[in-house]
């Protein structure tokens, strides 16, 4: 069989158990083909998408005017390393620091590889800034957080299948429970060698988890008081997901450092970035952080017609009204179903809350129904579906995507 040639879901199935490692358990569908808020099997059938790659396509699948950036930049230079210049990469910088209204941005490539960047630059600043004696640095972080999968990211989880026999793990953190203001201020009196507070601004993976109206607000002005960095990971709230451009300018909110990936290449070219003002991204010198592949020519190409996207079309408004909708059509659904027990989110960054244990299959099966009905979402903790959407829906395709989901579950009894 030639690599390329058409093959059936089971076959394709078939190849990833045989030959891949089993760090995934996808939902049983197969794709080959995807557009705006839709994808389709290799058999042909079409799926509303309400997963959107863990929200990296927030512009749509195969959006023209981010492929054609991509396809036009590959032809021409794709890869420089930095140990030369090229004629993209300022460009991008400029854009991308004027956007989000920073001074300067290291461009990376993964979600966790910014996450790790953050975190070095946290510790050197902390070092050489605040005086801290080498070493000592500690960062705060939050329960049911999820950062990433590296070793370092893992030592502060406390997900025991992403922990499990990966030790020894790294020091130099300390957790507390989110949406907790007493506890971070506690943990920020306890210890003079704070130097910063690694925080989601909603919890995804721990389920859609927003924290209460105020929380980030009043967490920013705890960690200024004692002169401790606000990291704000943004890699899946970010561009436009929530309703706003970030989750944190609900709040109007400024971290003093910023994590972004996922969208920031609307899916369709690894692109990450952690942005800070001069004074903290200034401990940064030639050697001591650096990427092959990061800032690359096609992945600063990407980035800029991604986010012209994002601004052109108005996703971040039409994620909020759409996401008020979702809340609003299935908040009254589930005062109606038992299954149901909330949702929850903001803008097209939502979650239902089975009723039924975190060890059940509900929400699973469920998910296998949907995907059966025309609409793929996955769960998350056992018990919780996310729903998250490309943010180029229409109110029409929502509704048809909310009478999906309501015939679905409505299948179901508690």
């Amino acid at each position: 069989m030639a690599i390329l040639d058409q093959i059936t879901s089971e076959q394709a199935i078939e190849l990833e158990n045989k030959y891949g490692a089993h760090n995934y358990h996808p939902l049983p569908v197969v794709l080959n083909r995807g557009e705006g808020v839709y994808v389709w099997d290799v058999e042909g059938k079409k799926y509303y998408d309400f997963l959107s790659a863990y929200s990296a396509v927030n512009q749509g699948h195969c959006h023209p005017k981010i492929v054609d950036a991509m396809t036009n930049q590959a032809k021409t230079l794709s890869l420089t390393s930095r140990a030369f210049y090229n004629d993209v990469l300022g460009k991008y910088e400029k854009f991308v620091t004027e956007y989000f209204g920073f001074d300067k941005v290291l461009p990376m490539n993964t979600g966790a590889e910014a996450v790790e960047t953050a975190l070095k630059l946290c510790r050197r600043w902390a070092y050489e800034v605040k005086g801290i004696a080498e070493n000592e640095a500690q960062i705060i972080v939050c329960e049911n957080n999820f950062h990433g999968r590296t070793t370092t990211i893992i030592s502060f989880s406390n997900d025991p299948v992403a922990c499990k026999n990966f030790g020894p793990f790294t020091n130099g953190f300390l957790k507390i429970e989110y949406n907790n203001l007493k506890a971070l201020e506690e943990a920020l009196e306890s210890d003079t060698n704070i130097a910063g507070f690694l925080v989601e601004p909603i919890q995804g993976e721990a389920g859609v988890y927003v924290p209460s109206e105020g929380y980030l607000t009043a967490a920013k002005a705890l960690c200024k008081k004692h002169n401790v960095l606000f990291i704000a990971d943004e890699v899946q709230t970010g561009i436009a997901r929530t309703g706003q451009l970030l989750a944190v300018n609900h709040e109007n909110v400024t971290p003093d450092i910023l994590i972004l990936g996922k969208a920031l290449s609307g899916g369709a070219y690894p692109v990450s970035a952690v942005f800070a003002n001069d004074a903290i991204m200034g401990v940064i010198t030639p050697g001591s952080h650096g990427s092959t592949f990061g800032g690359n020519p096609i992945a600063a190409a990407v980035a800029i017609a991604a986010l012209e996207v994002v601004q052109e079309e108005n996703l971040a408004a039409n994620a909020e009204r759409l996401g008020q909708l979702f809340r609003k059509e299935i908040s009254a659904f589930a005062r109606g179903n038992d299954l149901v027990n909330l949702v929850r989110g903001k803008g097209l960054l939502n979650a239902i809350l089975i009723n039924d244990t975190e060890e059940s299959s509900t929400a699973w099966d469920i998910c296998i129904k949907l995907r059966d009905n025309g609409l793929l979402a996955k769960p998350t903790h056992g018990n919780i579906i996310r729903f998250a959407p490309p943010l180029v829906m229409t109110e029409a395709e929502l509704m048809d995507c909310v009478s999906i989901i309501k015939k679905t579950i409505s299948e179901f009894k508690k």
